[in-house]
């Protein structure tokens, strides 16, 4: 059942009942079956293959219907209002299995529990075990499927940036009621059982969890608990095993990946890594996601323009151009910063994709600051890019903030920035037609079954545009998970065109 879905709020639930006991096993004959629906992010999407890997480890039977499943696993986002709700949505959603269907247990995951661990078990009474972001090995007992085994990752040492956030109260969470004492300190290693829930030809490999930045608009920190990295062996180990599998692309992940390695002391470990799994000659594409602006060294640019296989492409999330508003953000930075930041990474990568995101609507951003914004993103002229409409959430510093824009007003904002957004992504797609380029090919297209769907390397899973696929040479037969030469022929506002050649 894994079910992915984007997510991007506001839930009242409160007090702090005990967690119930379910360590009782499912009353049947055969392996329990277990269903899973994963929300948000590719992080999120991490924890539940790791999970998934666990149960299948123990005994676990696996299945893709909700109706089938004796247990029912929701693994939660609780990034912003929108995703916070949309994962109170679906645990209520899959609460009638357990009238209409074969489920006997329900148990929720993730962020939503590490934010609302009490309130949950509170005023969900068909939710019968929640299991937060730092104990995934504790879905084995809350399922009933087995013992917990023990967490096979303990930190041992921290960035001198966290600790220093930390004693300013950065990861404070004494307000959430139910939450647990300690921070989230899991991170599964090479050795941890996961099951893909990804086509057998992608993987996102998590290569660090938690984050130590003081941004004003994010709860991540208290939810995942400070920045710390994998092992490098241990990242290397997995994309080699993953790599003889038949997994040709891979995308490296965390909250900061730029941060990568200085936990234990390590400079330019993104940098290092990168260049190790380069060498692993199975991986066709190898990317990183979620980049910070100011950890984009030039050894960096000059590893990714160095290698064919890692992908020429940055996603580095600026929140804002103008540089108040990041002051209030707590970022740092502004246009003037980034401009000749953005014109070293062009300058040293051809053809690079930039993608990049914007909080509009923060509490203050006033129009000349929007204003800002939005020439800046004329200025630059993103391959991608994503706008977020601000979302108060209590326990972010910004949630104290005064001045606050009206949502009409942000989402008024949030439109036009995309209208500009749109029109630049329409002119950078015409100039790619006629072109050739490298595609891997995903399958039939959702749109219709006349055509075949795919992404080039300009193209992250998931969250960028589609190239379909209406044409290809007579007597062959593409297959999905295999790369091809195509030639653009027609171009949209965010998708393409293409035939295979």
């Amino acid at each position: 059942m894994v079910r992915l879905q984007e997510s991007a709020f506001s839930v009242d639930l409160s007090s702090v009942p005990a967690q119930k006991d379910i360590s009782e096993t499912i009353g049947h004959a055969g392996p329990v079956k277990v269903g899973f629906v994963s929300l948000g992010c590719p992080k999120n999407l991490v924890d539940s293959e790791v999970m998934m890997g666990m149960l299948s480890h123990a005994g676990a039977e696996l299945t893709p219907a909700a109706e089938d499943a004796d247990v029912i696993v929701v693994n939660t986002c609780s990034f912003i209002g929108s995703a916070q709700q949309e994962s109170v949505d679906t645990i209520l959603e899959m609460a009638r299995h357990k009238t209409t269907g074969k489920a006997k247990k329900l148990v929720v995951t993730g962020c939503l529990v590490e934010r609302f661990r009490g309130e949950i078990l509170e005023n969900i009474p068909e939710v019968d075990a929640v299991v937060g972001t730092g104990e995934l090995e504790r879905i084995l007992s809350a399922t009933g499927v087995a013992s917990d085994t023990p967490s096979p990752f303990t930190i041992l040492t921290s960035r001198p940036e966290g600790d220093h956030r930390r004693q300013q109260g950065r990861f404070d969470r004494d307000a959430w009621h139910g939450a647990i004492a300690d921070l989230p300190n899991y991170l599964y290693d090479e050795a941890t059982p996961r099951v893909l829930a990804t086509p057998g030809y992608t993987a996102y490999i998590k290569i660090a969890e938690g984050c130590d930045h003081p941004c004003t608009f994010c709860i991540i920190p208290q939810l995942r608990g400070q920045f710390r990295s994998r092992r490098f062996e241990s990242v290397i180990a997995e994309a080699e095993r993953l790599a003889r599998s038949g997994v040709r692309e891979i995308t490296l992940i965390g909250q900061d990946t730029t941060c990568y390695g200085e936990d234990w002391g390590l400079k330019d470990g993104l940098a290092l890594l990168l260049e190790k799994l380069a060498g692993v000659e199975e991986l066709r594409w190898i990317r990183f996601l979620y980049a910070y602006p100011n950890k984009i060294t030039g050894r960096l640019l000059e590893t990714i323009a160095a290698h064919d296989n890692i992908c020429s492409y940055i996603d580095v999330p600026l929140q804002h151009a103008s540089a108040s508003a990041l002051k209030r953000m707590k970022r740092g930075g502004g246009a003037d910063l980034f401009l000749p930041s953005i014109d070293k990474m062009r300058r040293t990568i051809p053809n690079l994709t930039l993608r990049t995101s914007f909080v509009v609507g923060f509490p203050g951003e006033t129009e000349k600051e929007f204003e800002e914004l939005c020439e800046f993103t004329k200025e630059v002229g993103f391959d991608w890019m994503g706008a977020f409409g601000y979302s108060d959430q209590e326990g972010a510093s910004a949630f104290d903030l005064e001045d606050k824009v009206s949502a009409r007003e942000i989402e008024s904002r949030r439109k036009s920035l995309m209208s500009i957004q749109k029109k630049i992504s329409r002119a950078k797609k015409r100039t790619l037609v006629g072109r050739e380029l490298d595609l891997l090919l995903m399958g039939p297209s959702e749109e219709s079954d006349l055509l075949l769907e795919g992404r080039t390397s300009m193209h992250a899973p998931e969250i960028d545009g589609k190239v379909f696929v209406n044409d290809y040479p007579d007597g062959s037969e593409p297959q999905k998970g295999q790369f091809y030469r195509c030639r653009i022929t027609e171009a949209h506002d965010y998708d393409l065109v293409a035939e295979i050649v």
